[in-house]
């Protein structure tokens, strides 16, 4: 797996192949096909494993900082956040495993569609114990959650890229106090539509 690791997160999709994976791991196609029953089971295990410890160590990373401060969403952010690009950049070929290569390939894609759903879900559920949303606020935090997930991805891709200009700590700051800034604005939107008997949207001149 590490050297199929070596190559989607090198030269992408296009370059992995069996025999590619095999001349970088030194073993034969005999025994890569004892291992795994084609290139795809493969790419997909990497996948999984990236994808699986990563979101492991986040978990674990909130979980602290929530320990630490049940009240600080800043820090839990932090935590969260700073978990999340640290693991991801310290070797890139992660980032580019999880977000740009699983975007050329079937089961991939799938994968990364999923992979995207954990996160708006970590983050639903984050929002949901910090901010005490109720069943009806379900749809918001629906779409703020898939709305931050993307995002992150989207950002993470332009960073690794040289297209934002930031500082790593300065990205992960960023993202933890937007993180917050999004959590309160949803929250603020929830306490307006409560106040609003029958209807789920705002009217468009309600008082403020």
């Amino acid at each position: 797996m590490a050297a199929a690791l070596e190559l989607l997160g090198t030269v992408g999709w296009s370059g992995t192949t069996v025999r590619a994976v095999c001349a970088e791991a030194k073993l034969t196609p005999r025994f890569f096909y004892q291992s795994f029953p084609d290139l795809d089971a493969l790419v997909v295990a990497v996948f999984d494993e990236v994808s699986a410890t990563t979101t492991a160590r986040v978990l674990a990373a909130v979980r602290t900082a929530v320990a630490e401060d049940p009240a600080d969403r800043l820090a839990h952010a932090r935590a969260a956040i700073g978990t999340l690009v640290v693991d991801l950049t310290d070797d890139p070929r992660r980032a580019r495993v999880v977000f740009v290569e699983a975007l050329g390939h079937e089961a991939l894609a799938r994968r990364r569609l999923a992979s995207m759903r954990t996160l708006a879900g970590l983050i639903a559920h984050q929002g949901r114990a910090s901010f005490g949303t109720t069943a009806r606020d379900e749809g918001l935090v629906a779409v703020t959650s898939s709305l931050l997930a993307g995002g992150i991805a989207e950002l993470l891709i332009a960073w690794l890229d040289g297209e934002v200009e930031v500082t790593r700590d300065e990205l992960v700051e960023d993202c933890a106090e937007l993180l917050v800034a999004v959590g309160e604005g949803a929250a603020r939107i929830a306490r307006r539509r409560a106040q609003v008997p029958g209807t789920d949207i705002e009217p468009p001149n309600s008082a403020r």
